[in-house]
């Protein structure tokens, strides 16, 4: 098990606890007995949450929880606006892709307005999985080779595809596949002072792409979430992902940017963590913030991209463009903009980091904070910037007691990773900084 996945699994539900109350522990039990023993549940006291609205989540006694965790409902929980669209559309027409629908064509339209004018095709899909799986067989297919190159920590799915590029979730001693390789990720706080994190990560590609080549495997694409979740969060410096496109490009492969996290204005620099970058990639994924938690997703490319897939595969998604989707989806789109949420990341999540680094600048054991709008990484650091993976555990658990629900990230379980609502606001970021200043000095 790699020290992610031990980290991930001290933040999850102990079944050998003595201290649940006698509701929960029936709870736990009949969820086991339907879903297995193996079913996760998050934190060693689990929690009952019985609703949610904007950046709040409620247990069953009415205590409210504010969400720094959950990257699904990007508008916020429960936005009356998604709502009201998809009981609407509910009421109305429910059923699969090969119809005729005014809604979605509004939506795909909208949608793809907000992508630069190269990528003008969209397939919709269930989960950012899937939509992960049909990118890497486009790769494949447009480049002839299988060889896939992703970041150390990286998770892009649940899929089989999906799962072999996904090193987070390995067991430790568990090899790569043949067809993959890792490398590492741009992350200036780790690397010698004045590197250029832009020209270390593309020479890693090239080095990696040098490597499959030396084992008879073609390159088809590098797959990288563009902020680097998994990672521990790398959004910066801008424009440092523009190499490792040339670098992609010119070995034949794509350059796909996976955007299921980061996505939808979360980084508050327009609606995509690529526009920060300056690039335009030749497929770009997205997840279930598409629907605020309305189970969808979508893959975006250039117009030969997909057609050659298609053409080649048949491919036919029966849900993914039905017309509730498109509702939730186009909703999600006017909330956006009528709120003025991209904008609201920026300024917040500028207040936070701000508000963060200040609390570091008395506190060693936060050892940097980066990041870019609603999506920051905090690490945590003991004697000489070593990871302190133990410290992150005990924050996420204390956070929950304190009313707060955050999680972590990195290849060492050590960066507390803070992805929002877009809704969140300087009332909430003061929330967690004075949470998290006051759990500092308790330890």
């Amino acid at each position: 098990m790699s020290d992610t996945k031990q980290i991930l699994q001290l933040n999850r539900f102990d079944a050998s606890s003595n201290e649940l109350d006698e509701r929960t522990r029936a709870m736990v039990q009949r969820r086991f007995t339907s879903f297995g023993q193996s079913s996760v549940l998050f934190y060693q006291q689990p929690l009952e949450i019985l609703r949610a609205q904007g950046t709040y989540m409620y247990d069953r006694n009415g205590r409210a929880y504010l969400d720094v965790y959950n990257n699904v409902p990007c508008v916020g929980h429960c936005h009356p606006a998604v709502v009201e669209a998809i009981a609407e559309q509910a009421g109305k027409l429910a059923t699969n892709s090969r119809y005729l629908y005014q809604n979605l064509n509004d939506y795909a339209e909208a949608l793809l307005a907000t992508y630069p004018s190269a990528l003008s095709n969209l397939v919709l899909t269930c989960t950012g999985s899937e939509a992960n799986d049909i990118a890497l067989r486009i790769a494949a297919m447009h480049s002839g080779g299988t060889g896939i190159v992703v970041t150390q920590a990286a998770y892009h799915g649940n899929t089989s595809a999906v799962m072999a590029v996904s090193p987070s979730s390995y067991k430790k001693g568990t090899l790569l596949p043949a067809h993959v390789r890792t490398i590492r990720a741009p992350s200036a706080y780790d690397l010698p002072a004045g590197s250029d994190v832009g020209a270390v990560f593309a020479a890693d590609l090239q080095a990696a792409i040098d490597d499959l080549a030396a084992n008879g495997i073609g390159f088809a694409a590098v797959l990288v979430d563009t902020v680097f979740s998994s990672d521990g969060v790398f959004a910066a410096p801008a424009g440092f992902l523009k190499p490792a496109l040339a670098v992609a490009h010119k070995n034949g492969g794509l350059f796909i940017a996976d955007e299921v996290q980061p996505g939808f204005g979360r980084t508050g620099q327009g609606h995509w963590c690529f526009d920060l970058h300056g690039i335009v990639p030749d497929v770009v994924t997205m997840g279930k913030p598409m629907g605020n938690g309305y189970p969808m997703a979508g893959v975006v490319t250039r117009p030969e991209l997909l057609d050659g897939f298609v053409r080649e595969t048949g491919y036919f998604n029966t849900f993914g463009a039905n017309p509730v989707a498109a509702a939730a989806g186009h909703a999600v789109l006017k909330v956006l903009e009528q709120e003025h949420l991209i904008a609201n990341a920026n300024a917040v999540g500028e207040y936070l980091r701000n508000g963060l680094r200040k609390l570091g600048d008395n506190d060693a054991r936060i050892g940097d904070v980066r990041g870019a709008g609603l999506f920051i990484g905090v690490e945590l650091s003991g004697a000489d910037k070593a990871p302190d993976a133990a410290l992150a555990t005990w924050i996420i658990n204390a956070m929950k007691d304190e009313g707060i629900l955050i999680g972590a990230a990195g290849a060492y379980g050590n960066v507390l990773k803070i992805r929002p609502a877009l809704c969140f606001n300087q009332e909430n970021a003061d929330q967690l900084i004075g949470t998290l200043q006051r759990l500092l000095q308790r330890i």
